[in-house]
């Protein structure tokens, strides 16, 4: 292939223009330098004089060779001049016919009314889009609990190792975390309630403040949370990762149901681990707020369980409890769900894992705010 060249020929009522040589991408260059240094020269004239573009020597042309020329050619016409081709090659010309019926010439002017109109598309769509999701999440918990019903009615269909494996992995590796977390909730309720209650001649009252906010809520909510981020991203990447690799495909292969194989035993596991793992945050986070208030309120441990036995009931505590399974179920169902809608790609592991995250600790926080709620209505 030879460079890309333009020839002038002209007489009274014509300028021809001979291309010739190879129109690509990595040529272009080239031809933009030939027409800049030779426009002033060969481009003025009567409006009378048309502009033949004579194609017969061009050996090959891209998309991007085609879309210069064009621009080149209407630029022209876009100030008065008259243009026509001559002698086009056969694969010149599909190109050129190509380019110009998908290419876009100007974007559409931007007004309130376009604005509106893509609010809405935009707004239609995610709305549709939500629906989808809530539906296949809603067909996937329906496949949860077939597979569920079928385990408790043959239970030698249990796999009790990735079960125990998925509970040391869910549990005992995140108590570091949750106790840490727990603990220092635990010190600043109780270090932002003793400077309120000051106020008020009511420090003791931290104490009920301690209790109640770690037994009811903080404790229960943060944990939830921390798993949600720990373990239900850990759900969707190792299933999806599983995906990519079509190890699920394989398991299909043999006759293994990845809902028995792999989905039960995450969820089962969480749900087993996660009221373990809030009594635990429940303990640090009211030894944080016993070490802030003994700093504070110069108690002693022992006052402090005293003052805390009439501050919290066993009420307060199971609240808290019987939250637990139910964070850990939805948790874990997002976060398998997301790992089996993962695509062949690297890109759409990362991009479900997030999505994963961000699900789950959206319906903890919303599913805490109406068992509140009810639990209140109903004076628990």
């Amino acid at each position: 292939m030879t460079s890309p060249e333009i020839k002038f020929s002209s007489d009274k009522t014509t300028l021809t223009y001979f291309l010739s040589g190879s129109w690509t991408t990595q040529e272009l260059a080239s031809v933009i330098t030939q027409v800049s240094s030779s426009k002033s020269s060969n481009e003025t004239g009567a409006d009378n004089v048309v502009r033949v573009f004579d194609l017969k020597a061009v050996e090959v042309m891209d998309t991007a060779g085609a879309l210069y020329f064009l621009q080149y050619k209407e630029g022209i016409e876009g100030t008065g001049g008259k243009t026509s081709l001559k002698s086009v090659p056969k694969h010149v010309r599909q190109i050129l016919d190509t380019v110009q019926k998908h290419r876009i010439k100007e974007c559409p002017p931007e007004n309130s009314l376009v604005g509106l109109k893509k609010l809405l598309t935009d707004t239609g769509e995610s709305f549709f889009n939500t629906i989808t999701q809530v539906q296949e999440l809603v067909a996937f918990f329906g496949l949860v609990l077939v597979a569920f019903a079928r385990q408790m009615t043959n239970p030698k269909r249990i796999r009790w190792t990735p079960l125990v494996a998925q509970m040391e992995q869910i549990g005992i590796h995140a108590l570091p975390i949750v106790g840490l977390i727990s603990f220092l909730i635990g010190v600043v309720l109780a270090f932002q309630g003793a400077g309120q209650l000051e106020r008020f001649g009511a420090q003791i009252f931290t104490i009920n403040l301690v209790a109640v906010g770690v037994l009811r809520e903080m404790g229960i909510l943060l944990t939830a949370i921390i798993v949600a981020g720990r373990s239900g991203s850990a759900f969707t990447a190792q299933l999806g990762t599983m995906k990519v690799n079509e190890e699920i495909d394989a398991m299909r292969t043999i006759g293994l149901d990845p809902i028995d194989v792999l989905v039960l035993p995450r969820i089962l596991g969480l749900i087993l681990v996660l009221p373990l793992l809030t009594f635990y945050a429940d303990i640090m986070g009211i030894l944080g707020g016993a070490a802030m208030t003994m700093l504070t309120l110069d108690l002693s441990f022992y006052q402090y369980v005293r003052y805390l036995q009439d501050a919290a009931s066993l009420g307060d505590f199971w609240v808290g409890i019987i939250k637990a399974p139910i964070f850990a179920f939805i948790i874990a169902l997002i976060g398998c769900h997301e790992g089996l809608q993962v695509s062949r790609s690297a890109e759409s592991v990362g991009r479900q894992t997030t999505r994963s995250v961000v699900e789950a600790i959206f319906f903890v926080i919303v599913l805490d705010a109406l068992l509140s709620i009810l639990f209140s209505v109903m004076g628990i």
